[in-house]
C-alpha cells in the first residue's frame, strides 16, 4: 500500500505545477518598468510579468555589468601594466625565482595600492572640501564689502543722530530750576 501512495502524491504534485497550468500557446511577457503605468496590460493568452525598479537607474548599466571582474573589462592600460611585470625576475622583481626575487614586492604593493586608489569611484572628501572652501571664497570679497557699507551706513545714521541731538535745543534750557520748598 505504502507503494502506490508514493506515486499518486508525486503524480498530483506534477499536476498542480505552475508549468502545466499554461497552455503551450500562451505568450510571456516580461517587462522592466519604473512606475505601474509603464507596466502593460496582459491580452487574453498572454501573461505579463512586470518588474518595477528605482527610477534613477533608469539610465544606468544593469548592476550585474556594471561590476565585474571580467579581465575582458581591464582598461588597456593596466592590461599592459600587468603584461610589462611577465619575465621579470630577479632582484627587485617580487618574484619567487632568481636571487632577491622578494626584494621588490613591498615597491609593487605601493604602486598597486596608489593605482587602485587612483581609479576607484569612491567619493573623495578631499575634493568634496575643496569644492565647498572653493564656493565660499568666491563670494567672500562681495560679501564683506555689502556688510561694511551696511555697517558705514549704521555709523553714519548714528553720527548724524548724535549732530541733531547737539544742535537741538534741551528741553527747559532757559527756565530756571525750581526752589525747594
Amino acid at each position: 500500500m505504502k507503494h502506490l501512495v508514493a506515486p499518486a502524491i508525486l503524480a498530483a504534485l506534477v499536476a498542480a505545477s505552475p508549468a502545466s497550468a499554461q497552455s503551450a500557446d500562451e505568450k510571456i511577457n516580461m517587462v522592466i518598468a519604473y512606475n505601474e503605468s509603464e507596466c502593460p496590460v496582459a491580452q487574453p493568452g498572454e501573461v505579463v510579468v512586470c518588474e518595477i525598479l528605482v527610477e534613477e537607474d533608469r539610465y544606468r548599466i544593469p548592476s550585474n555589468l556594471r561590476y565585474s571582474d571580467n579581465p575582458a573589462n581591464q582598461s588597456l592600460a593596466r592590461q599592459v601594466d600587468q603584461i610589462k611585470y611577465v619575465g621579470d625576475f630577479g632582484a627587485m622583481s617580487c618574484s619567487p625565482a632568481g636571487a632577491g626575487g622578494f626584494t621588490g614586492c613591498t615597491q609593487k604593493f605601493i604602486e598597486a595600492a596608489y593605482q587602485d586608489r587612483a581609479e576607484e569611484d569612491g567619493v573623495r572628501f578631499g575634493r568634496l572640501i575643496e569644492e565647498a572652501r572653493a564656493e565660499r571664497l568666491s563670494t567672500i570679497d562681495e560679501d564683506a564689502a555689502a556688510e561694511q557699507s551696511r555697517v558705514e551706513m549704521i555709523e553714519r545714521e548714528y553720527m548724524e543722530r548724535l549732530e541733531r541731538e547737539r544742535a537741538g535745543e534741551v528741553p527747559n534750557e532757559g527756565a530756571l530750576p525750581v526752589p525747594p520748598q
